[in-house]
């Protein structure tokens, strides 16, 4: 496809930007380019990258799931499954049997077989490190305080299947569920219309010892798992991305039981210079823009024309070579954001704003720069560390925060799993020092009982 140099203007949200020397492909997508200077620039970000919440329909739809479920527990969840995936499945075939576990891995070949491993060995090593342990030390008074970590004792793992069935995530969840020691371990994932369940999912949990696995999805697992039915004992804590029905239900349950995080759509924002390989670039573009739900977030923050001229050109010549190119270039045309910014230090000043799920920096001196850049989920850094590197198989889980909570939260981690309680211990001598301090506050807050239960013991 030829490629024209358009000058001028480039029309935006009613607004107008005098965009230089940019080459504008000759198809039917473009991206939508800002500059830095534009007033209303973190205005236009915000409303691009913030989440979309779930429209009434979808809230209310997961809420009748939910009640459904807790009234009528497993009919509930056969009504519910042939309903919504149009699979007949009865309570006594939701989990997954033996034989079920032995024919997957009698499909998936040695050489897939090897490669999961090797993916579960990178994730086991990175989460191992980041384990906490308990601890304990002497506080003022003398007293000996500390805090002890728990592996939670019951937890729900949903597994997305569909067109792109998340073989991953099983690595990216469940092995951190294994490493912090979680006694019981209960996976749901949607069947085929032929009632099974995708054999590298069930090939990656045999691996890693998990068979409780049920064939149910969407927003009647989320609910089973949290609330129970005659088949399905009901989780303390519920993880594991999905679409807008299993992130509302789980949102429903916030509180009732645990929630790991609320992941939307996956995002990536690419930091690139001039050095930056425009060919990686628009690939890593492409990488992200794949996942399927059609709300991806793409943003592109550079300091060179030339190289989001370079990236468009890019993307043209790789748009053929993939099977799915129609729906990537639409997420490209709807959902990509390029800001060309003066230097790397507005670079971060966007990308912190922005706060994306993956970021990578294809900048020089990369490690000197990492630093300013601190809200981003997962940081990748220099030309040979795509996102997919993280996706599959480098360590961190891919569970990340979108949609600008990653201002405030970070990643899936192995503590997670588990939880905390303080340590407290004070003797004779300790108690005796923390009294004026007690009997200080009781006062202030007008709570002498509070007190009285000290001064008793002296």
């Amino acid at each position: 496809m030829q490629d024209q140099i358009k000058f001028g203007l480039l029309r935006f949200s009613g607004a107008f930007y005098c965009l230089e020397k940019i080459a504008i492909s000759l198809v039917n997508w473009a991206m939508k380019i800002l500059d830095y200077n534009n007033p209303d620039l973190f205005s236009i970000l915000g409303e691009a990258a913030a989440p979309k919440s779930s429209t009434a329909d979808v809230a209310k739809i997961a809420a009748s799931v939910i009640d459904d479920v807790r009234k009528y527990g497993d009919k509930a969840v056969e009504d519910l499954t042939l309903k919504f995936d149009g699979v007949n499945i009865s309570a006594e075939n939701f989990r997954v049997k033996k034989e079920e576990f032995e024919k997957a891995l009698g499909i998936v070949s040695e050489d897939d077989k090897k490669m999961i491993s090797e993916a579960i060995k990178c994730v086991e090593f990175y989460n191992r490190h980041s384990k906490p342990k308990n601890w304990t030390a002497t506080n003022p008074h003398g007293a000996v305080v500390g805090e002890m970590f728990y592996p939670i004792n019951r937890v729900g793992i949903y597994i997305p299947g569909g067109q792109a069935p998340l073989v991953s995530t099983v690595v990216m969840t469940v092995t951190l569920a294994k490493i912090a020691g979680c006694p019981q371990i209960c996976v749901c994932t949607p069947p085929a219309k032929d009632g099974t369940i995708n054999p590298g999912i069930l090939t990656v949990l045999s691996l890693l010892g998990v068979d409780e696995v049920y064939k149910i999805g969407g927003a009647q697992a989320i609910a089973a798992m949290g609330v129970g039915t005659q088949t399905i004992r009901a989780v303390d804590k519920l993880f594991g991305p999905g679409n807008a029905y299993v992130i509302a239900a789980k949102r429903e349950l916030f509180g009732e039981v645990g929630v790991d995080l609320l992941p939307g759509p996956s995002e990536v924002l690419i930091v690139a210079d001039d050095s930056a390989n425009p060919r990686y670039v628009a690939a890593d573009l492409l990488s992200q823009a794949e996942h399927g739900s059609g709300r991806e977030k793409i943003y592109l923050v550079s300091t060179s024309a030339k190289i989001v001229s370079d990236v468009e050109a890019e993307l043209s010549a790789l748009e053929p070579t993939y099977t799915r190119a129609q729906k990537l270039m639409k997420i490209i045309h709807d959902n990509c954001y390029v800001v060309i910014v003066p230097d790397i230090a507005a670079a971060a000043n966007v990308a912190n704003f922005i706060a994306p799920e993956h970021m990578e920096l294809q900048i020089v001196d990369a490690d000197k720069w990492v630093g300013e850049f601190k809200t981003a989920g997962a940081v990748l850094i220099g030309a040979y560390t795509p996102t997919v590197l993280g996706d599959f198989t480098a360590g961190p889980s891919h569970t990340l925060p979108t949609g600008r909570t990653g201002r405030f939260s970070g990643g899936l981690q192995v503590v997670d799993f588990m939880r905390r309680s303080s340590y407290v211990k004070y003797d004779e001598k300790s108690i005796e020092k923390a009294r004026d301090v007690v009997c200080a506050f009781s006062k202030m807050e007008s709570l002498d009982a509070h007190g009285g239960s000290l001064t008793i013991r002296l």
